[in-house]
């Protein structure tokens, strides 16, 4: 079975109250982390019609901060299916309810695999690829799972030399005292 993508993209909205935020007035991110992962959630099981857990979180940078008072949008898609996993694609904006002014304050990729009702990992539908985008986000989600598998084995305890990276760390702001 395969699905298209806009059959389970979701959109939220939510008005950033002083609740949300640090002590400079800008939302915290783990705020926003946690909206990122329950739409993440909701887009994957939506997708899946089963119950998903977050497997991993592809790079959150926070490009441009929140304010109280600001509206946050939120929304998800399916990026990528796996046999039990997806990608969902979550991107965040900010609007000055004022001004209008929009903000993109980050994009991230949530991996989420669904689940039967006794925790096993069940097959998930497939995405069909219907536009030159949809194809893109998907082969970027393949890219992004090899170079993770890269940088996994490049550090494993067993195989790290560390004469390979002694004169790396020379540059960098940390002091070495074997």
């Amino acid at each position: 079975m395969f699905k298209h993508a806009k059959e389970s993209q979701i959109t939220i909205t939510e008005l950033m109250l002083p609740s949300h935020s640090n002590f400079s007035g800008k939302i915290h991110g783990g705020y926003i982390l946690n909206l990122m992962d329950q739409i993440a959630f909701a887009c994957a099981s939506k997708h899946s019609r089963n119950y998903c857990v977050t497997a991993s979180v592809n790079k959150v940078d926070f490009l441009n901060p929140i304010d109280v008072g600001e509206l946050v949008t939120l929304k998800a898609s399916v990026n990528y299916t796996g046999r039990t996993s997806m990608v969902i694609g979550v991107r965040v904006e900010s609007e000055n309810i004022q001004t209008g002014k929009m903000k993109h304050c980050n994009s991230s990729y949530f991996t989420m695999v669904a689940k039967d009702k006794n925790g096993k990992n069940v097959p998930v539908p497939g995405i069909i690829l219907d536009s030159e985008q949809s194809v893109r986000r998907y082969a970027r989600s393949i890219k992004r799972q090899e170079q993770a598998k890269n940088r996994s084995n490049n550090f494993k305890a067993s195989e790290f030399k560390i004469e390979e990276h002694l004169e790396l760390l020379k540059t960098q702001n940390a002091k070495i005292e074997l």
